[in-house]
């Protein structure tokens, strides 16, 4: 396992620690929209994995390399085009789509550069968004969406039943999806898909590219 700068970090978010189950120990990983390289370090220690990064923010990435990680600065939007076909056992992008220009793109870039994607997103269905929307008529703010409209940098919001339409749209197949609720705990796998999209805060989607092993 490889030494990394003992910087301190906080506990790990709940998506993240999904993230790591989901990734097989040992794998070679691509971060993609890493910031401060949180996960890509929980990966790291706990997974053992090969991992690089990648970090619009030249701040982050300053952060990423103190702390012993392999990232460089690059723009998820135009900059995975240049990342050879399956070099990655995985390309992840956490809480990172609704801030992209092109998620179609950008999801089938992580389907085309990793043998999986996982991908991670807040969830606007969520009943308390449609609830704000309902009674103030305004865009919302929530624990998970905590910027104004006016000053986030997310621009294309979706809901879980949203994703599951771009992930056929683009041939993927999805292996593994859980919805957290808003205390963070795994909701059930036999609740309906409707279930999810109403009461679920977060999803973490696991996916492959249809008709790959």
């Amino acid at each position: 396992m490889r030494a990394l700068n003992t910087i301190p970090l906080v506990p790990a978010r709940v998506d993240h620690l999904l993230i790591a189950e989901m990734v097989t120990r040992g794998a070679r990983v691509l971060d993609i929209g890493c910031g401060d390289g949180e996960l890509l370090s929980l990966l790291e220690v706990n997974r053992d994995v090969d991992g690089r990064g990648i970090e619009l923010s030249q701040s982050n990435v300053n952060l990423c390399v103190a702390r012993g990680l392999s990232v460089i600065q690059g723009d998820a939007d135009r900059d995975l085009v240049h990342f050879p076909d399956k070099s990655f056992d995985y390309a992840i992008l956490s809480q990172t789509l609704q801030a992209t220009r092109h998620p179609r793109h950008v999801l089938e870039q992580l389907l085309r550069i990793g043998r999986h994607a996982i991908v991670s997103f807040p969830n606007f269905g969520h009943w308390r968004i449609r609830l704000q929307f309902l009674m103030h008529g305004r865009m919302p703010v929530t624990p998970n969406l905590p910027e104004s409209w006016h000053e986030t940098q997310n621009i294309h919001y979706c809901t879980i039943k949203d994703f599951l339409a771009l992930s056929e749209a683009v041939d993927a197949k999805v292996e593994r999806t859980v919805a957290l609720n808003a205390y963070g705990k795994r909701m059930g796998l036999n609740l309906p898909l409707a279930w999810h999209n109403l009461i679920g805060e977060q999803a973490v989607f696991l996916l492959t590219r249809n008709g790959t092993e």
